[in-house]
Formats: structure tokens, sequence, C-alpha cells
């Protein structure tokens, strides 16, 4: 990183669809600070600015629409892992809470 690079930090971000669900070989879309990309379940890491709030978001989307949408403003005090959980049904919202 050079030194006029914005400074930078982890966050950890758990994606857990139900163990039930009407939605069947769905994988989440993970939105950070506006910018879309394809994630898979489980636990993973992105790199956001350290000095800002980020709004994080996930949604699914199933060729028709997009559901289960959940955002979270991670503010730099915050802790860095998110929790996401899917809804069981197609039409439902998603849920994004801290991991403490």
């Amino acid at each position: 990183m050079h030194s006029d690079d914005e400074a930078a930090r982890r966050i950890q971000l758990t994606l857990r669809k139900p163990w039930f669900a009407l939605h069947a070989r769905i994988k989440p879309t993970l939105v950070i600070a506006g910018r879309g990309q394809p994630a898979q379940w489980g636990i993973g890491t992105w790199q956001v600015p350290a000095d800002e709030t980020v709004v994080v978001g996930v949604f699914l989307f199933n060729r028709l629409w997009r559901f289960g949408r959940a955002e979270f403003a991670l503010e730099p005090h915050d802790p860095p892992a998110l929790v996401y959980r899917a809804p069981a049904l197609p039409f439902l919202r998603g849920r994004i809470r801290t991991n403490v």
C-alpha cells in the first residue's frame, strides 16, 4: 500500500441460509458501498475503509426478483464481524446483525 492510500480494515461476514427454505440453489450477492459482487454461503472476509461508515448489504436473486434484502451501516467503531440470515420464504427480508 502506498502512503497516500486510504487506511483499510478487514471485516468478516457470515452468510447463513435457513436449514429449511423454499428456494434452492440460490446464492447471495454482497453489496459494499454500492458495488455488488457474488458471494458464497459461509464465512468470508472483505476489505473496507477503516475511517468511514460503509453500508454492507446482501440480497438473493432467483432470475425473476430480488428478495432477502438486508443492509447494515458499519461504523468505524463497530465490531468487524457481521452475520446475515436469509429468510426461509422467497418474499421475506433477511437480517444483518453484528456478531459479538
